[in-house]
């Protein structure tokens, strides 16, 4: 959770900020697909649900602290924004008028691609619990490697 205190507001982070403005141009253009054009108004609500996760993700990730999490998070967030991509194509099938618009989408995409390699490389890899299954686990760390943790002498509450 943000405390004010030692992490930065997920909000002013640039990343976010570049989020949220393609967060505003997805809804403009969506905006102009026809109410009635069923197929349209699908493509329409998966390219709004992966612009939002672009900010959602981000400020889900920014308020934890372990690698895993954040890795967890940033993964959901490369697939959304690579999704939202190539939307440009299911517009074009579909018959959208404005598919030229979708330029500026994929133009802040690249932008926020870059915001996005920068804010992945401040992950504290030593904040971490092993991630069983092996694919958030910082470099070096395996799934079957043996936690420290295990070796603390906790036998419950019944102890207290």
């Amino acid at each position: 959770m943000f405390d004010g205190e030692n992490e930065t507001d997920p909000k002013e982070l640039p990343i976010y900020k570049k989020g949220w403005e393609i967060y505003e141009v997805v809804n403009q253009i969506c905006q102009l697909i026809p109410e009635e054009d069923e197929m349209l108004g699908h493509v329409k609500s998966i390219m709004l649900e992966d612009a939002m996760l672009l900010t959602v993700k981000l400020a889900g990730a920014s308020a934890g602290q372990l690698y895993d999490i954040k890795m967890e998070a940033a993964t959901i967030i490369r697939k959304a924004a690579l999704d939202l991509m190539i939307q440009n194509h299911s517009l074009e099938m579909f018959g959208f008028e404005y598919v030229e618009y979708f330029q500026i989408v994929r133009n802040l995409l690249e932008e926020y691609r870059l915001l996005f390699i920068d804010w992945v490389a401040k992950f504290d890899q030593w904040n971490y619990i092993i991630d069983r299954w092996g694919l958030f686990n910082p470099p070096g760390v395996g799934p079957f490697d043996h936690d420290p943790d295990d070796d603390l002498p906790f036998h419950g509450f019944d102890d207290i």
